[in-house]
């Protein structure tokens, strides 16, 4: 696990000035790699390139040392994360007569690169960013994993290509500040976060997962291939027992495959169904006691670490057991936010930095449960894709646009409690009668009209959405499958994935993600809907797979998610700070929002006659970043 970064020049810069820049750009990502770096540098005719990385060592410690050559030197590799399925994949190409110098993963992506080309990408199977140049092509190849596990940001000027793990990276080198992309805004503004292939900068990009950049040396020129991977997966017709027979067999494989370490390793366990599956597993591989986090809060309303303990000793793992208040995060929440280096307000990413830093204290390696949501069928807005459908069908339009007047006037909420007032006018707000409901159920900050009201009329999009609907060819998403997958190109890769990266590798913590795997995401995408959701049970085979091994009925209670109070944070703590945001001269020098709509919306909030906590957080979140970006002078 590290950070790469690379650039090319179009001209003769000398390789002490290119040394220096991809310093500059290592040192703003040392957390991502603390244990060592590693450069390449080189001039020919038409241009220098260098690629950098910054190492946190977890396979091969003594020689798996970046970059890695192959034996004639003119093929180069530099690498971010870990190939799970490369021990198999190094035999098969030794069985072939290919020799290694290494035992690390890094070496096997090149080896397969120099015998098969980019057709290889296809055949890995983990989380991974890299960098491959070819001297015999004269090209380099910059790729990205199926999920979107690990970043890749890159942009091009006329006279450089950047690219970076972090947009830090990208940012300071640029010898100029990038204006706001307005596609980066609208998105933001709508989901919390910003996917791929957008940032919140204009000419900046995010590779989207499963992609990789083929950049031509000679011509200076760049396109952009999806790789290669399976047919789309048929249903298939398969009986409950054996399908469930198969679902604990890939997780059981997946769990295996990703607890390969060099180094010590852990679980992050929340008590909830993924998490206490995949620390069940672990146990059950490990030949000794395995180590288990979990961290909750004061507030009671948002601890559930009851749940956790419950498993802990279930599997009698060494459990670590973190409570929290405010005042342990409102010293963080600054650093936090920026390092995301562009608006992001998933409120999770707060306690998730928390517990990342607490479990670096003892191991470098954690497991989660992320990704089994959107691989099992496991959110709450899946039910409401489901109700929609009925109420559209029993309620007329007209009947349910009076019902939706007055729920504006009563249901609402003063305070962050996220109760039955909230669900309920949640569920209202998203009922859609031609068909797009869960493009609105996905937009946690605002929905299409809300965002009206704020932006100012030059900074909207009409529909925002319409390159993923193309990118998925599904104008209307209505089946659980449409749901999951949207949500594999839009809230995994650009807002869960990044949470995570970003706020554990901050503490030089590597976390694996079981759920994400390309073979159990292919084997879900088969089965019959009902067999994920079964009537409204949620991850239905998932949890029968394996409810023989937890206390009776454990699997069916509910959860809250890893939230946090922010709502009265805001009202609190950061009051200060979110009223200076509001001030009119600094929200005329931006000219984004419309001055008088955001006021009330945040005076309202903050004198507690609504709550709105996710439209007042994202506002507060997008406001921090463009201070400490724009204004910091």
């Amino acid at each position: 696990m590290c950070g790469i970064n690379g650039i090319i020049i179009k001209d003769d810069t000398k390789e002490r000035d290119i040394k220096a820049i991809l310093s500059k750009m290592n040192n703003l990502i040392i957390h991502r790699g603390p244990d060592e770096d590693g450069f390449f540098i080189e001039s020919n005719n038409s241009c220098s390139i260098g690629m950098a990385m910054r190492r946190l060592s977890i396979i091969d410690l003594t020689s798996g040392k970046q970059p890695i050559y192959t034996d004639d030197k003119q093929i180069v590799i530099i690498f971010n994360g870990e190939i799970y399925n490369y021990r198999v994949l190094k035999s098969k190409l030794e069985s072939e007569g290919i020799k290694f110098k290494t035992t690390s993963d890094t070496e096997v992506i090149l080896k397969l690169y120099e015998k098969y080309g980019v057709e290889s990408f296809q055949w890995l199977d983990g989380m991974f960013a890299f960098s491959i140049y070819d001297k015999i092509q004269n090209k380099v190849f910059i790729a990205r994993d199926y999920f979107g596990e690990k970043p890749l940001y890159y942009t091009q000027t006329e006279t450089q290509f950047i690219w970076a793990s972090e947009l830090k990276s990208i940012i300071n080198t640029l010898d100029y500040s990038p204006s706001i992309s307005k596609s980066g805004l609208n998105l933001y503004f709508r989901l919390t976060y910003i996917p791929a292939p957008h940032t919140i900068y204009e000419n900046i990009y995010k590779l989207e997962a499963n992609h990789y950049i083929s950049y031509n040396l000679i011509t200076n020129s760049l396109e952009i291939h999806k790789i290669n991977e399976s047919a789309k997966a048929k249903k298939q017709d398969i009986s409950f027992a054996a399908a469930k027979a198969k679902t604990k067999e890939l997780v059981y494989n997946s769990v295996t495959s990703r607890s390969i370490s060099d180094v010590a390793l852990g679980t992050f366990l929340s008590g909830g169904v993924d998490s206490s599956i995949i620390s069940l597993c672990l146990s059950q591989e490990s030949d000794k006691k395995i180590e288990t986090f979990s961290i909750g809060f004061k507030k009671a309303t948002y601890d559930e670490t009851d749940k956790s303990r419950v498993i802990a000793k279930l599997i009698n793992s060494n459990h670590h057991e973190f409570i929290i208040d405010e005042d342990d995060l409102k010293d963080n929440i600054h650093d936090i936010l920026i390092n995301f280096d562009e608006p992001f307000s998933d409120t999770a990413s707060l306690p998730t930095y928390l517990l990342s830093q607490k479990t670096r204290q003892h191991v470098t390696v954690a497991l989660t449960g992320d990704g089994g949501d959107e691989v099992f069928g496991g959110y709450n807005k899946y039910y409401i894709g489901k109700m929609n459908e009925k109420y559209t069908r029993i309620i007329p339009k007209t009947i349910h646009s009076s019902v939706h007047f007055w729920s504006k006037k009563l249901l609402i909420n003063k305070d962050d409690s996220r109760g039955k007032k909230f669900k309920i006018k949640k569920l209202l707000n998203a009922i859609n009668y031609n068909g797009n409901f869960y493009w609105d159920i996905i937009s946690l900050a605002n929905t299409k009209i809300e965002l009206t009201e704020l932006l100012k009329p030059e900074f909207l999009i009409e529909d925002i959405f319409e390159e993923y609907k193309n990118t998925l060819n599904m104008e209307k998403a209505e089946s659980l499958t449409d749901f999951r997958q949207v949500d594999k190109i839009l809230s995994l890769e650009g807002g869960m994935l990044p949470k995570v990266d970003r706020t554990s590798m901050m503490n030089s913590l590597e976390c694996r993600a079981p759920f994400l795997n390309k073979d159990i995401w292919d084997f879900t995408n088969s089965l019959p809907e009902n067999y994920l959701m079964h009537g409204w049970n949620k991850k239905y085979i998932l949890k029968e797979s394996f409810k023989d091994q937890f206390p009776e009925n454990f699997l069916e209670k509910s959860k809250s998610g890893f939230g946090s109070p922010t709502g009265d944070w805001l009202r609190q703590s950061l009051r200060k700070e979110l009223e200076h945001y509001i001030e009119p001269e600094l929200l005329k020098s931006q000219n984004i929002f419309n001055i008088e709509a955001i006021t009330t919306l945040v005076r309202n909030h903050l004198d507690g006659k609504k709550d709105s906590t996710f439209r007042v957080w994202s506002f507060y979140c997008f406001q921090k970043w463009y201070t400490f970006n724009y204004l910091k002078d």
